[in-house]
């Protein structure tokens, strides 16, 4: 009887080892799946702060040269 229940006790340590193995294993390619769609967000977030640094500058000039307009067109005026 001892015997058989110690067997069975070693049968489910086992099993456990075994079952956290496998859900530790998917938890980290998840996770690795993650940091990989992370990564391209970050990528996409760092063009869209280039692009739109790029767009400030280009209406600062266009503010510069409106304002030169508008002084040329008071002073025909």
């Amino acid at each position: 009887m001892t015997g058989a229940v110690i067997t069975i006790a070693i049968v489910l340590i086992l099993a456990g080892g075994v079952t956290a193995s496998v859900v530790a294993y998917f938890r980290l390619q998840r996770h690795r799946a993650d940091a990989v769609a992370m990564a391209s967000y970050r990528k996409l977030a760092e063009e869209a702060s280039a692009g739109h640094q790029a767009l400030q500058q280009q209406l600062g000039t266009l503010d510069t040269r409106l304002k030169a307009i508008e002084h040329l067109l008071r002073s025909v005026g």
